[in-house]
């Protein structure tokens, strides 16, 4: 099974991945997976400011720290991971990432807020769910 996993550096995410450990079925040396992280664009007048590669190196730092906690979590386990990351709309981004690469499942933290929640904050996962025909996995 190819599997995507969604990561923020949030509590969320690291209950994700203590799911997944509980769980036999879905973590596996024998499943593919693809650990993913969107960073969150700057503001254009901050990019402007700092240069191209100043913000490349701040969004690779930042999704660096949020990717090898993950991909040491699973390599505890004995599973080698891809990693990769993008900037911009994490809904759109992972959605996309997972119909695209041809995913089995996509498994996701979720903050778990309500239907109110949803409508004033947004939500990613909501996003996810837009974009997504791969089936997704909410770990709450």
């Amino acid at each position: 099974m190819k599997i995507l996993l969604a990561v923020d550096g949030s509590t969320y995410s690291k209950k994700m991945l203590a799911y997944l450990s509980t769980h036999e079925a879905l973590l596996a040396p024998g499943h593919q997976y693809t650990v993913f992280n969107a960073q969150t664009p700057l503001p254009p007048r901050a990019k402007a400011a700092l240069g191209k590669a100043t913000v490349e190196a701040y969004h690779a730092e930042e999704a660096n720290k949020v990717l090898s906690v993950a991909a040491k979590f699973l390599k505890r386990h004995g599973i080698d991971a891809a990693v990769s990351w993008k900037v911009g709309p994490a809904g759109s981004l992972i959605g996309k990432l997972a119909d695209e690469g041809e995913f089995d499942l996509l498994v996701m933290g979720s903050h778990g807020h309500s239907a109110l929640g949803n409508l004033v904050m947004g939500s990613v996962a909501t996003q996810v769910l837009a974009h997504c025909k791969t089936p997704v996995l909410l770990v709450r």
